[in-house]
């Protein structure tokens, strides 16, 4: 399926592929989801029995960070972080082509806190970067959330988006390093400082890493150094956590936002811009440098050489994707939207009769 076209809610777009990408995907062992909030889907990428690619996608509102567990995938939207759960058994396909299937079982309501990157600590809890409240933050049975650290520049937790806080890495199962556009204390003051001043925060000591960054976003750790994109540039980036030095690893013809890490390999999200997104950015004049229009899609690099080895394109209605997760060791994942009359009738359960103890 190197061609598809795909008909969101609200208009049609083509999907195409780059030839070797079900190969790699097969080689690599791995599926991958990545969402898109402009349209508010999520997609899941693999390779069907017969070799061509899949695409799966459902709608969730303003579809955000995603998180993959072993067969159970997370997902931040609009005023709800859900959770997906593989109801397949071992050796078990579904339509006899998916080796798992994906169900909504829980969606916890956080309210409108503009839920950007999603991970999972050491004991399995659900972490967010809380964009809105410029924190991280935890789930909470009674309230909305519950807030477990913000930057040492942040004086008062308020709804007004002061840095821009959008990504989280997270290493040894605790939340590391975190990127922030500024380091505004003022109501959408990251706004004035799209172009230079971004940050990558240690959050063990409150230490900037660096102030020398443009837009940044998707912190991962890397060995002994840190990921990044380097968003306003167009560039994915290697960091020294220790001094702060950053070299450049790929230029990406796109606004990157989502980034996940496979087998010396950077899997990563570009969106076309929005009003005026490009604008007053390095990444403006690179793309005229380079004559070149920006794309809309997922992008593989090899890390080590730096170059696009595979690739996806969305052309139409969807312009902006947001992030992207590997689901190692899954061909090729299908999942059931939450508004669907296919969810009324997906209806799995152990089949083990348990008394309440």
């Amino acid at each position: 399926m190197t061609d598809t076209d795909k008909t969101p809610a609200n208009g049609p777009t083509n999907i195409s592929v780059s030839r070797g990408l079900a190969e790699w995907l097969i080689r690599n062992r791995t599926s991958f989801a990545f969402t898109s909030y402009q349209t508010g889907q999520l997609f899941l990428t693999g390779v069907l029995a017969n070799g061509t690619i899949s695409f799966n996608q459902q709608n969730f509102t303003r579809a955000m960070g995603v998180c993959y567990q072993p067969g159970r995938l997370y997902l931040g939207a609009l005023h709800q972080v859900w959770r997906l759960e593989n109801m397949l058994k071992a050796g078990q396909m579904a339509n006899q082509q998916f080796d798992m299937a994906l169900v909504p079982r829980n969606a916890q309501t956080t309210g409108d806190i503009d839920v950007h990157e999603v991970g999972t600590d050491q004991a399995g809890r659900v972490l967010f970067v809380n964009t809105k409240y410029s924190c991280l933050a935890t789930l909470d049975l009674n309230h909305s959330f519950r807030p477990i650290w913000k930057p040492s520049f942040i004086s008062k937790l308020a709804p007004e988006d002061r840095c821009h806080l959008n990504g989280m890495a997270l290493h040894d199962g605790r939340p590391r390093y975190v990127t922030a556009v500024s380091r505004s204390d003022i109501v959408n003051g990251w706004r004035e400082r799209r172009h230079e001043g971004g940050v990558l925060i240690d959050v063990e000591t409150d230490r900037i890493v660096t102030d020398q960054l443009s837009m940044p976003h998707s912190p991962r750790v890397d060995g002994a150094s840190v990921l990044a994109l380097d968003s306003g540039r167009g560039q994915i980036i290697r960091i020294d956590p220790q001094t702060g030095a950053k070299t450049d690893i790929a230029f990406c013809p796109g606004f990157l936002r989502g980034m996940a890490l496979h087998n010396g390999h950077a899997l990563v999200t570009v969106s076309k811009p929005r009003n005026g997104t490009f604008a007053g950015l390095a990444l403006d004049g690179e793309m005229q440098a380079r004559d070149a229009e920006p794309w809309c899609g997922v992008l593989v690099v090899e890390l080590a050489s730096g170059s696009i080895v595979e690739w996806i394109k969305l052309e139409g209605f969807i312009t902006e994707l947001f992030d992207v997760a590997v689901l190692p060791g899954v061909r090729c994942p299908m999942s059931v939207g939450p508004d669907t009359l296919e969810i009324r009738s997906t209806i799995s359960f152990d089949e083990t009769v348990r008394p309440l103890e």
